[in-house]
């Protein structure tokens, strides 16, 4: 093992793709084909310029093509390309794949996604603790590769919260009360032999350089 991965933190830098045509309308889940928009390319672009002096050691985007779109321009900046790794992939939200978020809000349902979402499994979909357990685990693996290193992880809205909260110690019950907004970037560093630290949180604006930990 190299000295810079004994005694370096590893960094890992979760941000959510951009925003796309449905946007705060629709629950998009996992369907394919629904791509950034205008507005949502901007973003990524910001987030890429963001990222100018950040030593990156590794891409890694979520398998749709919103993520996926987010990731080019710091593929463009960086030289890296974007490795798809499925744990960082969208909940799966069976049946309500598509649904318009105003009429899930008036469902019955809607009320334990919000203040009990540990209890709650989307019909014909995921449990939100099996999304947690999923994308932990994958953050975990990532940030093992590249120990001492810089990941930036393309992911989505509710896997980078459950990923938070797992950071924090907060129970997976509060988790909807991080806010993640579109190509926000949050970061957790893991120093050598400690928890992890949660550094930022839902980040839009000011440069990436300075996050790393000793």
């Amino acid at each position: 093992m190299a000295p810079r991965a004994r005694h370096r933190s590893t960094l890992v830098l979760l941000v959510r793709h951009g925003e796309t045509p449905t946007t705060g309308r629709v629950l998009p889940g996992r369907a394919p084909g629904l791509h950034l928009s205008e507005r949502g390319r901007e973003q990524a672009e910001h987030v890429a310029r963001r990222l100018d002096g950040v030593a990156v050691d590794a891409l890694y985007t979520s398998p749709l093509e919103r993520t996926r779109e987010t990731a080019a321009p710091v593929e463009a900046r960086t030289g890296r390309e974007a490795v798809v790794e499925p744990g960082l992939l969208e909940c799966d939200f069976g049946e309500w794949t598509g649904e318009e978020l105003s009429r899930l809000s008036r469902l019955k349902a809607w009320q334990t996604v919000q203040r009990a979402p540990s209890a709650f499994r989307f019909p014909g979909g995921e449990s939100f603790p099996e999304m947690q357990s999923r994308t932990v685990a994958a953050v975990d693996r990532l940030r093992a590769a590249h120990e001492g290193g810089t990941v930036v992880c393309f992911s989505h809205a509710d896997p980078i919260k459950a990923v938070l909260a797992h950071a924090l110690g907060t129970h997976l019950d509060l988790f909807q009360r991080i806010v993640v907004s579109p190509c926000s970037v949050s970061a957790v560093a893991w120093a050598p032999g400690q928890g992890p630290s949660v550094l930022t949180v839902n980040s839009t604006d000011e440069p990436l350089a300075g996050l790393r930990t000793p």
